[in-house]
């Protein structure tokens, strides 16, 4: 490193040579490999998780599979801040490979839950919320990448990270789909209580990918921190905290706090999309459960290229328009995706009536006085047919009209271009926001927000769309969204980087 005098204060700083670039991207390229199987991680099982907690425990019911699915969020929100603080004052290598260790061992216990003798339905609970606690390292992943990139690399380190991401959207549905070919039953040995099948070996993948992570972290990653312009800071904050203070300028906390207000509800609008895909195409169209994890992982996997496709435009769109406006744009789309859900017409959804036939035969069953009707009617009862189709349970299934095909994967074209805009949009103005300074414990309250809609997203589908059906639910999510692009509108001017606040660069 070369020792050079600062440009806008009296710090002496460090200017890269060509072996530090090529070991900083090296290590940037790691963090965006482990971005990217951490979203294998989450979306590897997403579509097969309802089927395959009915397999386990006939207990479960959709309200359980809200929590189920939150719980991943769950575990991410309470771990962000705590790695975000851990790589703050440490190497950033423990706090990746300790948390990638722990997401190994919670996907062997979700490949182990068929195994387990009773209460199976909360160890597949407790199995994705330490799922959810490894993936806190994204709060680190986004600090090292925020704090190695000066400002003119960062929109499109971001937009790489991101596309990282999708990347990994696409393949974990598209693995699930080619995993399907394993059936439900599968393989088992018994010596050791293995079971191999469509739902378990998506999470034994899983739990390999993460040991291959480590591995590149191990071998490959080194630290590097530039300031916006690029250049390695020589001041030592513990020796002279006061002209680090001064060099690099005071935080925004309202950006902040605006910042994570809408990436809190970029995040809740896509888990409630997520979320909501299995149960309500299993309602609306009468599909199986394979079917449901099939077609859906197929959708999935193309909004995934979408958003691949997607983030690369943003690089090239957002140098012309600029981060903010982009913003906004996608939050506009994501209304309209939303809109576009709400269901019309005088057509209804299939019934489960089968449920209310199974009942009465059992009544029957009970009063029946010969043994030739009693082996008849437990025939019927007891058929092995999967019932299909909206469940009688739900009253709204009787009164609302049923959402087309057409109106769903219209839908889910616009979610893939809104959220991908959004949310790369929305971490490359927060780390301006935050400018030069140690982001690891900001970084994990984004994550922690992030997290939070996630957990509250399949919570708040689990309950409202049980009850009353989709007109209330993308309802609600439309109103949710409009009053995120007032919120953007009304603090636009706020949302600028640190660097543009105190005129050191152009926005």
């Amino acid at each position: 490193m070369i020792l050079k005098t600062g440009l806008f204060c009296s710090e002496q700083v460090l200017v890269e040579t060509v072996k530090d670039h090529h070991s900083r991207w090296r290590s940037i390229r790691v963090m965006y490999i482990t971005m990217f199987l951490s979203s294998i991680g989450f979306s590897i099982v997403i579509s097969s998780i309802w089927p395959f907690l009915l397999k386990v425990d006939t207990t479960a019911d959709s309200s359980f599979l809200g929590w189920v699915i939150a719980a991943y969020s769950l575990g991410q929100m309470v771990a962000s801040p705590l790695f975000g603080l851990w790589s703050n004052y440490r190497q950033r290598r423990e706090p990746l490979i300790i948390s990638i260790l722990i997401n190994v061992m919670a996907n062997l216990l979700y490949a182990y839950v068929s195994a387990i003798p009773s209460h199976k339905k909360y160890f597949m609970l407790m199995a994705r919320a330490f799922v959810g606690f490894g993936a806190g390292n994204v709060a680190v992943v986004r600090s090292y990448v925020s704090g190695a990139t000066s400002l003119q690399e960062r929109t499109s380190a971001m937009a790489n990270m991101s596309a990282c991401q999708a990347l990994g959207f696409i393949l974990g549905p598209a693995l699930q789909t080619a995993l399907t070919g394993i059936g439900q039953t599968g393989v088992s040995w018994k010596a050791i209580d293995l079971e191999l099948n469509m739902y378990t070996a998506p999470a034994f993948l899983g739990a390999f990918l993460g040991i291959v992570n480590i591995v590149l972290i191990v071998a490959l990653f080194r630290e590097h921190n530039i300031d916006d312009l690029g250049r390695s800071i020589n001041i030592s904050t513990e020796e002279n905290p006061e002209l680090l203070e001064e060099c690099l300028g005071d935080i925004d906390g309202i950006a902040v706090v605006i910042s994570n207000i809408l990436f809190f509800i970029i995040l809740f609008v896509f888990a409630v999309f997520e979320t909501i895909s299995a149960p309500l195409t299993m309602d609306m169209y009468a599909w199986t459960g394979k079917q449901a994890v099939l077609y859906n992982g197929i959708l999935l996997a193309g909004i995934g290229i979408e958003s691949m496709v997607v983030f690369m435009a943003s690089k090239i769109i957002s140098k012309r328009i600029g981060e903010r406006l982009m913003l906004l744009g996608g939050f506009m789309i994501n209304f309209l995706a939303f809109f576009i859900l709400l269901p019309w017409g005088n057509q209804y959804p299939k019934i489960q009536w089968a449920e209310m036939k199974n009942s009465s035969a059992e009544l029957l069953l009970s009063e029946s006085s010969t043994t030739m009707e009693n082996v008849a009617l437990r025939s019927t009862v007891n058929s092995p047919s999967e019932s299909v189709g909206c469940p009688i349970q739900q009253l709204w299934c009787q009164y609302i009209p049923v959402i087309h095909l057409a109106q769903y994967i219209l839908s889910a074209i616009l979610v893939g271009m809104g959220y991908p805009v959004c949310h790369v949009m929305a971490y490359t103005l927060y780390s301006k926001i935050l400018g030069s300074k140690p982001q690891g414990v900001y970084m994990g309250i984004l994550t922690a927000a992030g997290s939070a809609a996630r957990t509250l997203g399949p919570v708040f589908v689990s309950q409202v769309y049980t009850h009353y059906g989709p007109r209330w639910t993308f309802g609600i999510i439309c109103g949710l969204v409009f009053l995120a692009t007032v919120l953007l509108g009304a603090t636009y001017k706020k949302i600028v980087g640190m660097s543009a606040r105190y005129g050191r660069s152009e926005e």
